[in-house]
């Protein structure tokens, strides 16, 4: 699949927030890809829901300049979503014992997928990964990582946020870390 793929901006704001609302999103719309940039608790303002507060917070990285990931289109309609940026921007991954730093090199992260429910399993993440390798390469992103599931047969679309270890493997990433049986640790080198 060919997906045009568009930085998170403030443009394309109100894209995301209309395929987050989609039926069968509700993770997504709960975290709005904010629970990983997180070190600790979080604190929200009183009478304003988890969701409603991840997705100000994100709001406020874009709204400074941030991208915080990519949209991938089908046509005008957003289909899906990549978040990736330096690791250092995910503060949750310095305490996780699964996806804790391998060494001191200078990485990119790959932390999420969303896709709509009604394109899934036609190769959207794949071509999300694809344009989000292309788009780092743009950046001058020399290194980039993830977190995918490793699990035999068909895994719950709700466990598949990091992607399959598969799609890493055909996209030339390679194994660097297991800490735990299910989650590689994979990284590719980007020229």
């Amino acid at each position: 699949m060919k997906l045009r793929m568009e930085p998170l901006t403030v443009d394309c704001w109100p894209d995301l927030v209309e395929l987050f609302s989609r039926p069968g999103l509700s993770v997504a719309r709960g975290c709005y890809c904010m629970y990983y940039r997180r070190a600790g608790p979080h604190v929200r303002a009183p009478g304003v829901t988890y969701s409603e507060s991840n997705k100000r917070q994100l709001k406020a990285l874009v709204d400074r300049g941030v991208v915080p990931g990519l949209l991938g289109y089908e046509k005008q309609r957003a289909i899906g979503w990549i978040s990736l940026g330096p690791r250092e921007d995910y503060g949750r991954l310095k305490r996780s014992p699964v996806m804790k730093a391998v060494d001191d090199k200078p990485v990119w992260s790959i932390i999420c997928f969303v896709v709509d429910p009604e394109v899934r399993r036609q190769g959207v993440a794949e071509a999300l990964l694809n344009g989000a390798l292309s788009w780092a390469r743009k950046q001058g992103v020399r290194l980039v990582e993830a977190y995918p599931c490793d699990k035999r047969g068909m895994a719950a679309d709700d466990s598949m946020w990091f992607g399959a270890k598969r799609m890493f493997d055909r996209a030339g990433f390679a194994e660097v870390a297991r800490r735990k049986p299910t989650r590689p640790v994979m990284r590719k080198k980007l020229s």
